[in-house]
């Protein structure tokens, strides 16, 4: 079981439009997260304390780890290559949506080395356009899932054979998937939660090595935990008002870094990036395969 009080401190006391992606980056020791609306990707030292940041001309949604020091970046369509010491960008794939005013939003890299993006549809009218898309190496765009609102919450377990995926607003459900990381593919989908408000919206969600699934609660102040078998068994509530994802990392990876979008209150620590030290080790950060 886990502490449901745990020690937890505001690294980063700053208020975000939506702070989303936390990565974490052991080779350079820096928690890296995006500002969605802002267009940027941060970047701050743990052993220093000094700050970075990269601006872009539109929305970041999410990003993660690719080779020789690069970055797999999600944009409003396009998903690029993106190498953050020259600035040069390549694209990889092109996402065409079914409505106006689509964009991608949560997006990770697998244990298959591909990248895992979703969009959302802010109409939220019916059919629902939001898909959850893998992007392989090459650029090979296939479909996972449609239906969708606005796609999150995308983690995998530590053995590669669970791929967790929610949708933060029609319905506010939790799937799982089987997953084959040697292929990329997943069956046997089923539902964990569906528009449970006592925990609230699921967003963004990571994996520790125990099996445990962490899923943001940002309309109830929490982080949720799933057992291995699927069942919610508890939640730690943190001082973040909009808490949107967690994020494993540290020298140990015992540290849960959690993001936080914009709380509209005046009074300091509702907003900013939390840390949390955490009983259990999470999944390390994958990268994609180019």
């Amino acid at each position: 079981m886990f502490s449901s009080a745990p020690r937890m401190e505001l690294i980063v006391a700053e208020r975000f439009g939506v702070g989303e992606s936390p990565v974490w980056d052991a080779d350079s020791n820096r928690l890296l997260w995006c500002d969605i609306p802002a267009g940027r990707i941060h970047a701050l030292s743990l052993a220093t304390g000094a700050r970075k940041l990269w601006q872009f001309d539109g929305p970041v949604p999410s990003f993660g780890l690719a080779q020789n020091g690069r970055w797999v970046v999600a944009l409003a369509n396009d998903v690029i290559l993106f190498d953050p010491e020259t600035g040069d960008r390549e694209i990889i794939a092109t996402i065409t949506h079914s409505k106006p005013d689509m964009r991608l939003n949560d997006g990770k890299i697998g244990p298959d080395g591909a990248f895992w993006v979703g969009s959302m549809d802010g109409g939220q009218q019916a059919p629902l356009g939001g898909k959850l898309y893998r992007v392989a190496p090459d650029g090979a765009v296939t479909t996972i899932a449609t239906d969708i609102a606005i796609s999150n919450g995308l983690a995998w377990n530590a053995d590669a054979t669970r791929l967790y995926h929610s949708d933060s607003r029609g319905g506010m459900w939790i799937d799982c998937w089987d997953f084959d990381a040697a292929t990329g593919t997943v069956r046997n989908r089923r539902r964990l939660r569906d528009n449970d408000l006592a925990a609230g919206r699921p967003d963004g969600g990571a994996c520790d090595l125990a099996g445990h699934y962490w899923s943001a609660g940002p309309s109830k102040s929490r982080i949720n935990c799933f057992a291995p078998d699927d069942t919610l068994i508890g939640a730690i509530p943190v001082p973040l008002k909009n808490p949107t994802m967690p994020c494993f990392g540290g020298p140990n990876t015992k540290t849960l870094f959690v993001t936080s979008l914009d709380s509209k209150i005046d009074a300091p620590g509702h907003d900013g990036i939390l840390a949390i030290d955490m009983d259990i080790a999470g999944v390390p950060v994958h990268k994609f395969g180019r």
